[in-house]
């Protein structure tokens, strides 16, 4: 027998989930570099899973500023709200059990699901994929990191390039039942200088679906409002001023970016 799936909470409902209810603290998840617990959330007789990333459990980091990966993780998901794309699962920073942390609710994927980032024979890249590096595995065989021509995708390398995601891994990328994909952990974002690094690079160069335009402006706009007061709460003023920067250049340039020449261009491991 299978388990019935989770239905999806609505935006607002799943904000006051999280917002309000109790956090009981169920484990570790053990791959995560920082202090990552996954805890179930209720309110109300609401019962959700949830992802808990305390402050004092991160680690310190040579290029960031000690205790404000969480604050960015919550920054991506305003970003990511204010795009209308809806991809970021819902994130707020709140007091937990551990200490003030961001709480991100939990996406459930289906057990059938399929990727759309992975390696792959180099000889049988998928008919509608890019393959973006080179590889061999322990025998000496050819394999592509490679990703597919998804629309959706593409408005996740977007994203990134405005946030300067960091470390766009594949498996930070979620795909839930309502069809959309999710990207989750963007603590190593909204760096001043250029620190993109993706997996995501099969658009380089190449223009910027038609729908982005209209997002980056509305996103330009309100970057100069209530988007970049909100974000000031967690990044300084010069983080949120290179935000709007990275908007005005994708907009000018209408291309997807190209691969940083001065820092690795894909994160490891980039799985």
């Amino acid at each position: 027998m299978t388990a019935e799936p989770t239905a999806v909470l609505a935006e607002a409902d799943a904000l006051e989930l999280l917002g309000r209810g109790r956090i009981e603290i169920e484990g570790r998840l053990v791959d995560a570099s920082n202090t990552t617990l996954r805890a179930e959330i209720s309110l109300g007789g609401l019962t959700r899973r949830c992802v808990y990333k305390p402050v004092r459990g991160e680690r310190p980091l040579w290029d960031f500023p000690d205790g404000t990966l969480a604050g960015r993780e919550v920054s991506a998901y305003l970003v990511s709200r204010a795009t209308g794309w809806d991809l970021v699962p819902p994130t707020i920073l709140r007091d937990g059990p551990l200490g003030t942390g961001a709480l991100q609710l939990w996406i459930d994927e289906p057990s059938q699901v399929e990727g759309l980032i992975g390696f792959v024979p180099a000889y049988d890249v998928p008919a509608g994929w890019f393959a973006v590096a080179a590889a061999r595995d322990d025998d000496g065989d050819a394999y592509a990191l490679a990703h597919a021509d998804d629309p959706r995708l593409a408005r996740l390398a977007i994203f990134d390039a405005v946030i300067n995601n960091a470390d766009r891994k594949g498996g930070h990328v979620l795909y839930p039942a309502t069809g959309g994909v999710h990207g989750v952990d963007h603590g190593v974002s909204f760096h001043v200088e250029n620190k993109l690094r993706t997996v995501l690079w099969g658009w380089t160069g190449k223009p910027l679906p038609d729908e982005a335009a209209e997002v980056l402006t509305r996103l330009a706009e309100q970057l100069t409002g209530p988007l970049g007061a909100a974000l000031e709460e967690h990044l300084t003023t010069s983080e949120v001023q290179h935000v709007a920067l990275r908007v005005k250049r994708l907009l000018r340039a209408c291309r997807f970016p190209r691969p940083p020449q001065d820092w690795p261009a894909i994160p490891w491991p980039p799985i």
